[in-house]
């Protein structure tokens, strides 16, 4: 089922285009990943999902209807540029945020005590945020974004400033909250973090959507006809096995066994591969290698700019 939607989006600032006839829908429960260069247009989409800016053009659609302002309070918003106020105690700042989403005072502080235990920060509750660490304040602003329990959760570089043990927190926290219902829109740079979290990315590039669907498929369709073959047996009889219809890429010898790194070219399957290399050499492992989020993010992001 659809949560949100951004219909044929447009923004553009003085003689700049941010954003051109951008589509996207996020399904309810998913993590979704909104991909892009430095500069194409993802922080602007961001924006106006929160209101902060508006389209010149295009429809939000949010659980079935125009987005509404009121909807704000159903909406969580960590950005990648944080915002606290340096002289203001970390608890009364934490309550007025929630209040901000709709929380009652009482409620409020319920829950956020909850999340300061569970995050160990309790004993800061009366301290000033600019005596905390960076990676503490972080903590602050993501506990912040989750208190009120939203609908739509968007996370803009959230592991920003976390040393590893706490990278490591967020996102089990992240996948926690997809467990109790939210729905997450995950702007990163970090391609491993995509493969790890997100079931869903859409790709922007100077302005424009140039890619869309769901992380396992998209790695299968970018893949090469490559793969990883273990093998014992002489070198030469592998090379007569595998004919015109293949390219060697890599060839290492060892004294366990050998590997080769073999291409494809008439795209066949891995049983072909396999019948031709059978023959001559004994196969001990096979593996067609997909390319990761990293190596598709390259490639599309490059053959879009040579376009």
């Amino acid at each position: 089922m659809e949560l949100f939607r951004a219909e044929n989006v447009n923004k553009e600032f003085a003689t700049v285009k941010a954003l051109t006839d951008v589509n996207i829908s996020v399904e309810e429960g998913c993590i979704f990943g909104l991909l892009g260069p430095n500069g194409a247009g993802k922080t602007t989409l961001i924006r106006i999902i929160n209101q902060i800016t508006a389209p010149d053009s295009g429809n939000l659609v949010f659980e079935g209807r125009s987005l509404h302002q009121k909807d704000i309070e159903r909406i969580g918003y960590l950005p990648e540029e944080r915002g606290l106020y340096k002289k203001m105690k970390i608890g009364e700042q934490a309550i007025y945020l929630a209040q901000l989403k709709g929380m009652g005072r009482s409620q409020a502080i319920k829950s956020l005590k909850q999340w300061f235990r569970k995050f160990e920060i309790e004993p800061w509750w009366d301290k000033k945020i600019e005596e905390l660490s960076k990676g503490m304040q972080q903590k602050v602003q993501f506990i912040t974004t989750v208190v009120h329990e939203p609908r739509l959760l968007i996370f803009d570089e959230p592991f920003s400033g976390f040393d590893p043990i706490n990278a490591n927190l967020i996102k089990q926290e992240i996948l926690q909250l997809r467990e109790k219902g939210a729905t997450i829109i995950f702007s990163t740079h970090n391609m491993g973090s995509v493969e790890e979290l997100c079931d869903h990315v859409a790709l922007i590039n100077k302005s424009k959507k140039i890619l869309d669907g769901p992380v396992n498929k998209i790695r299968q369709q970018h893949k090469s006809n490559t793969f990883e073959v273990g093998y014992k047996g002489a070198y030469r009889n592998l090379v007569r096995g595998l004919g015109n219809n293949f390219s060697v890429l890599e060839h290492e010898e060892g004294k366990e066994g050998n590997s080769v790194t073999i291409r494809y070219l008439n795209g066949g399957s891995s049983n072909d591969l396999l019948s031709a290399l059978l023959p001559e050499v004994e196969v001990t492992s096979f593996n067609e290698i997909i390319p990761s989020m990293n190596d598709v993010f390259i490639s599309v992001v490059e053959n879009s700019n040579n376009n």
